[in-house]
């Protein structure tokens, strides 16, 4: 009576087991470093990292490696003033192909590594860093997709041979079209309505003298569109982040309208903000091949119809003014390499009027010269006279020139790359441009890391605080059986940390809060049992039957009790915000390994102790 299978111990030794592995990674705190990376190529030489050595040792910089990991460059420095000041001499060493950024690299050791046992990851309040709450302007949103519309309905009208006066975009949004001749309007207003009728709405306003369509988008459209933005931007967002080297950054959407960016260990938040306050989009033009760029980029005089531009290197080109398609048109864009040549591409899908577009202007042009043009928007908060106010930068650089072969339209290919890792990030440029909407900040928190390691010290001094008191309780109270109960609640905590380790979910103080409340939850079902043991005891049962009975008859009373708490756990997650969700996941993970260690884990042990015993009593 009362006794486990063997293959169930083992079950449980197993489980302990995998918990205890996948904790251990908490046990190491991470090293602050500083990250190079190439831009152009997938890997930093050795004779770059010889440098950053050399440099280094010469500013009696300390430092406990430099290691490569995934392409990159690890510097492992001492503490996080050598971080900075590391981070500042490589910025002014290296060239601008190399990216340098502060990051907090785990020193698990490699065995762990090797099955891929991470730490659990810290959130901001824990590990310091920057919070930026960034607005979308969605009135510039609109403009822009008016004056797209009204190139559209340029190019439009006139493959369809429909006249018209001017199109221009309405002083109240909108876009406005005027004829001179009445039939033209209705000929306009049946090919328009035909083509565009699912996301614009036509109005015949002739009044008096004035023949006009007014076209404006559907508040279905517009709604889209305004969603489409905010995502948009969240994407760009999460591909800038990439570059700052962050682990587990937090962006998400906050309203209609705004953005909410939590970058964990970055401590540099003015390069935070450099990257994060660009906003980028393409245009794909035909190179002016009959002008002289060179001429032009000394003599300052341009060709009628043209604009000069330069590429990364520096060196001029003129392009030709009209563009064919820009990165709103782009709906995927995926890197890869050509089958022919074997170099890296990227491969481009454009919606329906980039792919007319772009179709029309190929088979008019094979044979000529194709540039791609990416174009920077960045907008900042500068004092000026005493006053704030508000400076936007723009930077337009030549990133592809080719040649084309063929015509082609809604699906073409980008060559002439340097490498994988250019097509790549060319790739995630191109998805990201797709809508260039200016962001600005409008809140900003850094929260330091030493302030990240007192939440740390006083959550972990609330849980251990919490830890001894019940240990102390059920070990005076119930003896043995306490003993056993506090056996299976250090059991419920590494468990607790396993799981978060293995599922990386982001550990906040909040989250700390929901392991403080398990803990003192966590022995309830114990109590529950062994109060049930003691009754069975005293109404005269043996101790055997006493055992089976406790643990059997308040199995539902148990279940109920952590269900209720469940249900609760969900609604939070549900409909809480970021730290509330952190709150709920912990606690949901606590009460699952809690009914895990407190039902099956000590019911093994009392097995293990007294099961198949023939006893007088019980100290329980």
């Amino acid at each position: 009576m009362n006794r486990y299978p063997l293959w169930m111990y083992a079950l449980i030794a197993a489980v302990m087991a995998v918990g205890l592995v996948w904790s251990l990674p908490n046990l190491y705190p991470e090293d602050a470093a500083v990250q190079i990376s190439n831009t152009m190529d997938d890997r930093v030489d050795d004779i770059v990292r010889r440098d950053i050595e050399r440099v280094l040792a010469a500013e009696g910089l300390g430092y406990k490696s430099v290691e490569e990991e995934g392409g990159r460059l690890l510097v492992r420095l001492l503490d996080t003033e050598d971080q900075l000041k590391a981070a500042d001499i490589l910025r002014g060493t290296l060239d601008s192909r190399h990216v340098v950024a502060l990051n907090l690299a785990p020193a698990t050791p490699d065995w762990l590594r090797a099955i891929n046992a991470k730490p659990m990851a810290l959130g901001l309040d824990l590990r310091g860093g920057v919070h930026f709450l960034m607005q979308v302007d969605m009135n510039a949103v609109m403009q822009q997709m008016d004056e797209r519309y009204v190139e559209e309905f340029r190019a439009f009208l006139r493959d369809e041979k429909v006249r018209y006066q001017s199109i221009e975009r309405g002083a109240g949004g909108g876009v406005s079209i005027h004829f001179t001749d009445s039939g033209e309007r209705d000929r306009a207003l049946t090919k328009l309505d035909s083509e565009y009728s699912v996301s614009l709405q036509f109005e015949d306003r002739g009044e008096g003298e004035q023949i006009l369509i007014a076209a404006r988008l559907t508040d279905a459209a517009r709604t889209e569109m305004r969603r489409n933005a905010v995502q948009q931007n969240i994407v760009t967002l999460r591909n800038r982040v990439n570059e700052l080297g962050v682990a587990e950054p937090v962006i998400q959407q906050q309203g209609e309208d705004r953005i909410v960016v939590q970058l964990p260990g970055v401590q540099d938040t003015a390069r935070a903000k450099e990257i994060l306050g660009a906003t980028a989009t393409l245009e794909f033009r035909l190179v002016d091949e009959q002008g002289d760029p060179f001429d032009a980029a000394a003599g300052g005089r341009t060709p009628a119809g043209s604009r000069l531009y330069r590429e990364r290197d520096g060196t001029p080109v003129l392009l030709q003014r009209r563009v064919i398609v820009t990165g709103e048109n782009i709906i995927d864009a995926q890197s890869g390499i050509d089958s022919q040549t074997g170099t890296p591409n990227v491969s481009i899908t454009l919606d329906g009027p980039g792919a007319r577009s772009m179709g029309r202007m190929t088979a008019e042009n094979v044979g000529r010269m194709q540039a791609v043009v990416f174009i920077e928007t960045k907008t900042e908060r500068v004092t000026e006279g005493g006053q704030e106010t508000t400076r936007t930068s723009r930077s337009e650089d030549v990133i592809n020139v080719a040649r084309i072969r063929e015509p082609f339209s809604k699906r073409f290919q980008i060559t002439g790359l340097e490498s994988s890792r250019e097509a790549r990030n060319l790739s995630l440029l191109m998805r990201a441009g797709a809508l260039a909407a200016p962001m600005m900040i409008v809140e900003e928190r850094t929260i330091g890391p030493s302030l990240g390691r007192d939440n740390i010290d006083s959550g972990m001094k609330s849980v251990m605080i919490g830890f001894l008191l019940v240990l102390v309780f059920m070990a005076v109270y119930y003896r043995v059986f306490g003993l056993i109960a506090n056996l299976a609640l250090a059991m419920n905590l590494v468990l607790i940390v396993a799981v978060l380790s293995m599922l990386q979910a982001t550990l906040t103080m909040p989250g700390i809060a929901g392991i403080v409340l398990t803990v003192g939850m966590a022995v309830d079902a114990n109590v529950l049992i062994f109060e049930r043991i003691r009754e069975e005891l005293r109404i005269g049962n043996s101790p055997q039957a006493a055992i089976q009975s406790g643990y059997g008859r308040a199995f539902s009373t148990i279940m109920d009790a952590n269900i209720t708490t469940l249900i609760a756990a969900v609604v939070l997650f549900t409909f809480g915000t970021g730290p509330i969700k952190g709150f709920a996941i912990t606690l949901t993970i606590g009460i699952a390994m809690s009914m895990f260690t407190a039902i099956v884990g000590t019911r093994a042990l009392v097995n293990l102790l007294y099961g198949g015993r023939r006893l007088k009593t019980l100290p329980v």
